[in-house]
C-alpha cells in the first residue's frame, strides 16, 4: 500500500507540474498558464493566476524559450515515470520471486522452473579426544589446540547440472553465509579448520570461500551463485557465527557429466 501512495503521489504532482507552463516574455518575465495557443500574431493562453483566457502580441513573447523548457520538463516527467513503472516492476518479480521459496529456513538449488531442497549436512567436530556431533549454536570448544568439522563420506549425494549452480539461502538469523569447497580426505570432507587460542579460547577458522554473488530477494531471503565457474569437486553452502564455532552445512558437488541422485 505504501508504494502505491507512493506512486499515486508521484503521479499527482507530475500532473500538477506538466499543468503549470511558464509563458516566457521578451523583456525577461514570464505568465503562468495553463496552455496556450499561437493565433495568427497572438498569443492566447489561460492564464493560472487569474483563471481566464488572455491574449498578448506574440512579438512580446519568447516562444523559443517557452517551448525549449515545456520539451524539456515533458521528457524529465516521461523519464520519472518510465523509471517508477521500472522500479514497480521489479518489486512485484522481486515478491513473486520471494514467494516460490519455501518459508523455511535452509538452502534450496535451483533447478530450472525448480526449486530443489538441499538437506542440511550433519557436521562433525574431530580433536585429538575424538568426534562430537556439531549442533547449531554450539559453545566454543574448551580444548585447546587444534580441530576440524567434517562430513562423513568422500562424495556428496547432492549433484549439480552447472559449474555455476544457483541456490535460494533463508537465514533463521542474520548471519555470515556463503559457498566454500570441501577438502576429501579419506573417509571424510573437510569443512573447517579450527585453532583454539589457550587462555583466551579464542577460536580461529579456515575454510576455502569461493567468490560467490549475493542478491537479496527477501527478508533474509538471498540467491547465491559462484562468480567463477566451479571446478569439479565436493562444495558445500554454509552458514555461520564468524569465531563462535557455528556452521551449518549443506553440501553438494559438480561432477561433469553426472546425473543427480
Amino acid at each position: 500500500m505504501s508504494i502505491l501512495r507512493l506512486l499515486l503521489a508521484a503521479s499527482l504532482a507530475a500532473g500538477a507540474l506538466a499543468a503549470t507552463i511558464r509563458l516566457y516574455l521578451k523583456d525577461g518575465g514570464y505568465q503562468l498558464v495553463r496552455e496556450y495557443q499561437v493565433v495568427e500574431d497572438r498569443v492566447r493562453y489561460y492564464s493560472v493566476e487569474r483563471s481566464e483566457w488572455e491574449e498578448i502580441p506574440s512579438s512580446l513573447v519568447d516562444l523559443k524559450r517557452t517551448e525549449a523548457e515545456h520539451a524539456q520538463r515533458q521528457d524529465t516527467l516521461r523519464m520519472e515515470a518510465e523509471a517508477l513503472a521500472a522500479e514497480e516492476k521489479i518489486e512485484r518479480e522481486q515478491r513473486r520471486e520471494a514467494d516460490r521459496v519455501p518459508p523455511q529456513a535452509g538452502v534450496y538449488l535451483v533447478a530450472g522452473a525448480e526449486l530443489r531442497p538441499i538437506p542440511q549436512a550433519e557436521s562433525k567436530v574431530v580433536t585429538s579426544k575424538g568426534r562430537s556431533l556439531l549442533k547449531i549454536l554450539t559453545p566454543l570448544p574448551v580444548v585447546t589446540g587444534k580441530a576440524t568439522v567434517e562430513l562423513e563420506g568422500e562424495h556428496s549425494a547432492n549433484i549439480v547440472l552447472s559449474d555455476r549452480p544457483e541456490f535460494y539461502i533463508r537465514l533463521a538469523e542474520d548471519e555470515r553465509f556463503g559457498i566454500i569447497r570441501l577438502e576429501v580426505r579419506k573417509g571424510a570432507r573437510l569443512v573447517q579448520k579450527w585453532t583454539i587460542i589457550p587462555v583466551t579460547k579464542e577460536l580461529i577458522e579456515e575454510q576455502q570461500d569461493i567468490e560467490v554473488f549475493r542478491r537479496q530477494v527477501g527478508e533474509r531471503l538471498y540467491l547465491i551463485w559462484p562468480v567463477q565457474p566451479l571446478e569439479p569437486g565436493e562444495y558445500a553452502v554454509v552458514e555461520y557465527t564468524l569465531s563462535k564455532g557455528n556452521v551449518q552445512v549443506w553440501d553438494f558437488a559438480w561432477r561433469p557429466a553426472s546425473k543427480p541422485r
